[in-house]
């Protein structure tokens, strides 16, 4: 039986990352306080990956306007995201954190795991400060995912946050109405 992820904190986690030309170190601790997006794809040098991973790239900057960090996540090593990085255009504009997770803890973690294969789903999380997963979303490998989307979403996610007893109706956008649940609201949508 499938057991929901949404609200279960983040399990502890240590890995190397390819970020900015460096090795660096990333753990839960790193985004205790923000807004975090883990983005889980199969493995480099693939070909809808580096689609979905350009097209993060096209976001970046607006979800960090947002406060949002993003960690791409394959079961690769750091080196071999270094290696993609050096040698694809695409993959060449990342700015965000590309961890390595060849032990595959984090992917499993996540619940995104092809034990068969040793690659990931494509898989995206939202966690919150709190370090609550608030958004999860799992695809089949053949099917890529849109970054304009996820940005929808996270607004969402952060307005949900910041207004009690507020909701976003489908389809939602910044400044739009949202709804306010109540008995007089039943049967009236």
């Amino acid at each position: 039986m499938y057991k929901s992820i949404i609200n279960s904190t983040i399990q502890p986690f240590n890995a190397t990352a390819f970020s900015n030309g460096e090795f660096v170190e990333v753990s839960e601790a790193d985004i205790a306080g923000k807004w975090a997006v883990f983005f889980f794809y199969p493995a480099d040098f693939t070909f809808v990956c580096p689609t979905e991973l350009g097209d993060m790239a096209d976001h970046y900057a607006q979800l960090q306007e947002m406060g949002v960090e993003v960690y791409s996540v394959s079961t690769d090593t750091h080196f071999t995201h270094k290696a993609w990085h050096a040698s694809s255009d695409t993959i060449g504009k990342i700015n965000y954190p590309m961890i390595g997770d060849p032990t595959g803890q984090i992917t499993r973690n996540f619940g995104v795991m092809i034990e068969d294969d040793g690659l990931a789903l494509r898989g995206t999380f939202v966690v919150n400060p709190e370090g609550e997963i608030k958004i999860a979303e799992i695809h089949d490998l053949g099917i890529g995912r849109s970054a304009k989307e996820l940005v929808r979403k996270i607004q969402a996610a952060q307005y949900v946050a910041d207004h009690d007893g507020e909701v976003c109706p489908a389809a939602w956008q910044p400044g739009a109405e949202t709804l306010t649940p109540s008995l007089d609201l039943v049967g009236k949508i």
